[in-house]
Parts: C-alpha cells; structure tokens; sequence
C-alpha cells in the first residue's frame, strides 16, 4: 500500500492486488461494501492520518479507480468539518463511495533501452498499440482496451521490463511530454529494431 498526500484534504491510495490479497481481500469485496472492506478502509484512514498528521472525522468522499491486474488507486477527499456536537452524536466516519472501472495498463521504465526490449516483445504478440510518455525522466508506457484474454500476456511483458505506474495517466498527459501518441509498439519497432 502506498499513501500519497494530493493537497489539505485530498489522499491517495494505492493498493496492489497483492495488498489485497494479503489481507483476504478481492476486488468483488470492495464493490459488495462488504465488512472485511469497511475493516480496511478504516485501517487505511487511521495509517494516512499518522502518515500525514491529519486529523480524519466526520464526511469523506472516496473515489476508487481499478487499474487492470494492477490494483487500485482510491482518492479520499475528506469534507469540511462539522461541529463538535455532530460529531458527538455520528460517532463514525461517512463514505460517499465512487467506483470506477478502468481498463487502463500503465508501466514506467528507467531506461530507454528497455522501452525498446518491450515493445520488441509485444510485438511478437502481435500488440502494436500503446502511448509512449516520457515524465520526470522516467518513460511510461499507457495501453487501453487490450482484448481481455491478451491482457495476462501483456501485463507479463510490461513487468519484465519495467514497473506499474504508481503515477496517474492524467498527471504524466498533463505534465509529461508524448513521445509516440499511438500505435508506440509499431512506431518503436519500426525505428529501434
């Protein structure tokens, strides 16, 4: 689990399928709401509120956003808050919860040398698709809609020869410069091999 303060109220959380799994979790217990989930959300607040010295009470808003294989990233916005008699009588946290599927796959890479070793390798998997990013000198590779059964084949590739983002799409679009907008694996390929 990694933790990373967004601004004043805003936390996010990254969970790696593994991370759920150590704790008896699975993706279906999240969408259900079920106890086991409520268990480890509170456990998350209470590690983010001695992580970042924020005091967690009253409303908070949570969006969650599954990433293909790689877990999920859960944006928690704690509200303003109330008044010390209405916390007296709620006596609990409220979620607001937001649950967003995503079939998004992201790797980043250390190295240019291994962006080019992956996209030689999907390529002999016949995947040519993928957008090509460099941000804060690292290089990140960004695939959607992998037909389902390519994607366990994919993902193998892409952790042979480099990370899971931890970092959002939308922030590395934002501030990162695009180095092959689509088709990366074929443009790579067609010009490193």
């Amino acid at each position: 689990m990694r933790l990373e303060r967004l601004n004043y109220n805003k936390i996010k959380i990254f969970l790696t399928l593994d991370d759920l799994n150590d704790r008896g979790l699975t993706k279906e217990d999240v969408w259900k709401d079920s106890l086991k989930w409520h268990q480890l959300f509170h456990e998350m607040l209470e590690e983010a509120s001695e992580e970042f010295g924020v005091d967690i009470q009253g409303s908070v808003a949570v969006e969650i956003f599954s990433m293909q294989a790689q877990g999920m990233v859960m944006i928690v916005t704690m509200e303003e808050q109330m008044d010390d008699e209405e916390l007296l009588e709620d006596g609990f946290i409220e979620m607001q919860v937001t649950v967003e599927g995503s079939e998004d796959i992201l790797f980043e890479f250390q190295d240019f040398e291994d962006v080019i070793q992956m996209a030689k390798e999907l390529n002999r998997v016949q995947i040519e698709e993928g957008s090509l990013y460099c941000y804060k000198e690292k290089y990140y590779y960004h695939v959607i809609d992998i037909a389902g059964e390519d994607i366990p084949r994919v993902i193998a590739i892409l952790a042979e020869y480099g990370d899971s983002a931890f970092t959002s799409i939308y922030i590395i679009q934002e501030y990162g410069k695009a180095l092959i907008e689509s088709k990366a694996v074929k443009e790579l390929v067609k010009y490193f091999s």
